[in-house]
C-alpha cells in the first residue's frame, strides 16, 4: 500500500504529463512550420518562438518531474536520498531539453559536444575530487549498504584505520556519523573504499550515550542541523 506522502505526489500526476505534451506540441510545429535558416522571418520566427516554447515547457516539466519523484522517494529512500535522485533527473531532462532545442533551431550539435567534452575533460581535472565524491555518493544511493540512524564502523585505510559512529545525513559530498567524540564527516569517496561494519551504540562502547544519538539522528531527519 504507497503510503499518503506517495498518494498526495501521484495526485497531481497530470500536470507534468500535461507539461511534456505541449512541449511534444511546440517540437512537432517548429518541425512543421518553422525553420531557422529560411530567408523568410516568418519560418524564423516560428522556429525560434516554437523552440524557447519547447524549452521553457520541457524544463518547467523536468522540475515538475524531479519534484514528485523527490517526494515520492523520501517516503522509502529519506531526504538525502531522494534529493540526490532529484538532482539527478533535473540534469539528465535538463541536458536531452537543451539538445532537443538546439536541434530544432537546426545548431550544429556536433562540433557543441566536441567542445562540451573537450571542457568537461578540463573541468573533471580540476575537480575530480569533488566529483568523485558525487558519483560515491549516488553509488552509495543505489547500493544502501547503511542507512541514516545505523551506527556503522567504517575500517580502510584512508580514514587512518576505523571510524565508528551514527550516520545522520547521507549528502552529495560527505557523510556524517556522530561519534562518542561528537560530529564527523567523511568524504563519500572514502565511505565507499571502506569496510563497512553494522553496529549498535552499546556494541560500541558508548553506553549511555545512545539515546543521545538517537536523539541527534531525529533531529537531522527533521532539518535541525
Amino acid at each position: 500500500m504507497p503510503t499518503d506522502m506517495a498518494r498526495r505526489a501521484l495526485r497531481g500526476a497530470w500536470r507534468p504529463a500535461v507539461l511534456v505534451v505541449a512541449a511534444f506540441a511546440a517540437a512537432i510545429v517548429v518541425s512543421t512550420w518553422g525553420d531557422s535558416r529560411s530567408d523568410r522571418i516568418a519560418d524564423k520566427l516560428v522556429a525560434v518562438g516554437g523552440a524557447l516554447a519547447f524549452l521553457v515547457l520541457a524544463m518547467a516539466a523536468t522540475f515538475s518531474v524531479a519534484g514528485r519523484v523527490r517526494r515520492v522517494a523520501e517516503a522509502t529512500l529519506g531526504g538525502s536520498h531522494a534529493g540526490v535522485l532529484r538532482l539527478v533527473v533535473v540534469l539528465t531532462g535538463g541536458l536531452v531539453a537543451l539538445l532537443t532545442t538546439l536541434g530544432l533551431m537546426s545548431v550544429p550539435i556536433g562540433q557543441l559536444l566536441l567542445g562540451g567534452a573537450l571542457t568537461g575533460v578540463v573541468v573533471g581535472i580540476a575537480g575530480q575530487q569533488t566529483l568523485a565524491n558525487l558519483f560515491a555518493g549516488i553509488v552509495l544511493l543505489v547500493a544502501r549498504p547503511f542507512r541514516v540512524g545505523q551506527t556503522v564502523r567504517l575500517s580502510s585505510g584512508a580514514l587512518g584505520g576505523e571510524v565508528d559512529g551514527a550516520v545522520t545525513d547521507i549528502g552529495l559530498a560527505y557523510v556524517r556519523l556522530e561519534g562518542e567524540d561528537g560530529a564527523l564527516s567523511v568524504p563519500n569517496s572514502q565511505v565507499l573504499n571502506a569496510v563497512v561494519i553494522p553496529r549498535s551504540a552499546p556494541e560500541a562502547g558508548w553506553g549511555p550515550t545512545g539515546e543521545r544519538l538517537r536523539a541527534r539522528v531525529r533531529r537531522y531527519r527533521r532539518g535541525e542541523r
